[in-house]
């Protein structure tokens, strides 16, 4: 399973899918998620790291977000980072899981109660 995520310290909230593989249309479908979250007259920053399915020629990035991409080999830079080894941590790790399905609630839970704690999100992934 993979998790695409983003979190926004400054507003406190994070947006999430579940996939069960990666490429430029699950990233598509992600940034559709992302922008469902930014205020109207808003523009997001978002910052992301050079992995492969993040440089498609043909990705459709909406006009109210920019992407940043990190140097290579640089993923401490990315504060969004910082979020996986808390999932790991406090929802997914030390597991026996009985299928897919219930790997997919665990991350959808692990999203939804990071979600839940906007102080949590601050905390984890806040840069001065």
């Amino acid at each position: 399973m993979y998790i695409f995520g983003v979190v926004c310290p400054a507003q406190e909230t994070c947006a999430a899918i579940i996939a069960l593989y990666v490429s430029h249309q699950i990233l598509e479908e992600h940034l559709k998620k992302i922008v469902s979250h930014v205020q109207s007259g808003r523009h997001a920053l978002l910052i992301m790291d050079r992995t492969g399915w993040h440089y498609a020629k043909d990705l459709k990035v909406s006009k109210n977000i920019s992407l940043l991409h990190l140097r290579l080999y640089s993923p401490e830079l990315n504060p969004q980072k910082q979020i996986w080894p808390y999932f790991k941590d406090n929802f997914l790790s030390n597991r026996v899981f009985k299928g897919t399905e219930e790997i997919v609630g665990a991350c959808y839970d692990a999203s939804n109660k990071l979600a839940s704690d906007p102080i949590k999100i601050q905390s984890i992934a806040h840069r001065n």
